[in-house]
């Protein structure tokens, strides 16, 4: 049993440490999006192809406003919300 709970101790540190790299990432692509960037450069390519799977699914909803786009906030928050879930259960199970 001391094993099982250790195991899930783990998952809930490595869903933890997975949750702040992306949130990491979705703010380096806000800050990437105010200034003239290389699309062809290949850090650029891997931040947009990891965010995009991310951005997608709140880009279909109408969150901008004027030349304000919120769907990185909204994911942000969302983010935040499945990695509070994900974690907090993993961390009851490790009890």
């Amino acid at each position: 049993m001391i094993v099982l709970s250790e195991i899930y101790r783990a998952l809930a540190h490595l869903f933890d440490n997975i949750f702040t790299i992306l949130y990491f990432l979705l703010i380096v692509r806000v800050i990437l999006s105010w200034f003239t960037v290389n699309p062809y450069n290949e850090i650029v390519q891997i931040i947009y192809k990891i965010t995009d799977v991310i951005l997608a699914p709140f880009r279909k909803l109408p969150l901008q406003v004027g030349f304000m786009d919120f769907s990185p906030i909204v994911a942000f928050l969302a983010l935040w919300f499945i990695r509070d879930l994900v974690v907090g259960i993993l961390l009851r199970l490790s009890m």
